[in-house]
């Protein structure tokens, strides 16, 4: 006896266009949710941060000593 595949039906999830709280408690408090992730989370946006805006910086600086040691006439001494 050979098995007989069976036609499933699909799920289809949709939106109703009629539903007007799609998502209402996304937006509520709003500032009082980003005061309370800030506030538990400040230590490690630090220590993302500061190594970023640290090296940022510093190829910055390299970058702009790099122009003006260009721009300005360096004498070579060779050994005699």
């Amino acid at each position: 006896m050979g098995k007989v595949p069976v036609r499933m039906k699909a799920v289809v999830y949709s939106l109703s266009p009629f539903q007007q709280k799609v998502m209402p408690g996304l937006w509520k408090d709003l500032p009082g949710k980003i005061h309370h992730k800030v506030s538990e989370n400040w230590i490690s946006t630090i220590l993302l941060l500061g190594p970023l805006i640290g090296t940022y910086s510093y190829v910055q600086h390299y970058k702009e000593q790099e122009k003006l040691a260009h721009r300005e006439l360096q004498t070579i001494s060779l050994p005699i």
